[in-house]
């Protein structure tokens, strides 16, 4: 079963991580399997979060945005399935804060119960901009909830990990104490279902640029990944890291979809080309 860590705890293995001039690595995990996988090739936080479950169910991971599915449930499902599979590596459990079935205390209590020692704010509505954006501010839903979520999180001794897509956003979750935050970058490009009008390389390290330098302002303590949009493989991550100053990345598709689709198809295929005698 999955060790359960104390915040401080976390802090301590991704700041070792770190000062021993490590990469770090956190992977969505949409099941078991992965979960195990990643655990064995060294990963340093697994996330169990909605957008997983899609994914690795043949469908694009944005999916995990539209109202097709309860996420907080989604993730109560899937910690169940990983949570026993996972030995040490420390769980990362994605809250929904703007569900209005169930208050941020009793979402926390959840995930927390369910095995995990941290949370992420997934979905986001980081993730929704335009007059959409703007209607969903003006009765409430804001990205302020989601602050105030990971604020209640560290006061329940979790590691709190948040999605950004704006400056703005990441010196909101910098100012609140939150432990990494990830600039997002958009939906990954590549494979099967994935992005096919991600951005460049160069707008995704700009754009991580501006994020990092408003956390920076904020709270030099916070630990910088980068994640989505054109950085699919290690290269990409490495690239960017030294552009940016990122210490680390988010694995979902990257890791758990792209390099598994042509593997299958390439195993399948040569399944039947067997000729029989």
């Amino acid at each position: 079963m999955a060790k359960q860590y104390t915040r401080n705890e976390v802090i301590g293995r991704i700041q070792g991580q770190i000062d021993q001039k490590k990469f770090v690595l956190m992977q969505g995990a949409g099941i078991g399997l992965i979960a195990r996988l990643v655990e064995k090739a060294g990963v340093d936080l697994i996330a169990v979060y909605n957008t997983g479950f899609y994914r690795m169910n043949g469908w694009a991971s944005i999916y995990g945005t539209l109202p097709v599915g309860n996420a907080n449930d989604t993730v109560l499902d899937l910690a169940r399935q990983i949570v026993p599979v996972v030995k040490e590596v420390p769980l990362i459990g994605g809250i929904y804060a703007h569900d209005p079935t169930r208050d941020h205390q009793t979402s926390i209590e959840q995930v927390k119960g369910a095995g995990c020692s941290g949370i992420i704010n997934v979905p986001t509505i980081g993730r929704i901009d335009g007059t959409y954006r703007r209607d969903l501010e003006s009765v409430g839903i804001t990205f302020q909830r989601e602050v105030d979520l990971m604020a209640r999180a560290i006061d329940n001794d979790l590691y709190t990990v948040a999605y950004v897509y704006t400056p703005h956003e990441a010196a909101m979750m910098a100012k609140a104490g939150v432990d990494m935050i990830a600039g997002h970058v958009g939906l990954t490009a590549g494979g099967d279902v994935g992005a096919t009008a991600a951005i460049g390389m160069d707008k995704a390290a700009e754009d991580l640029q501006a994020m990092f330098e408003a956390i920076r302002t904020e709270n030099d303590r916070t630990v910088l990944l980068s994640h989505g949009g054109p950085i699919i493989t290690p290269e990409d991550a490495a690239q960017i890291a030294q552009r940016t100053g990122a210490v680390g990345f988010v694995g979902a598709s990257s890791i758990e979809r792209i390099p598994v689709e042509p593997a299958v198809k390439d195993v399948t295929a040569r399944f039947k080309q067997i000729t029989l005698p």
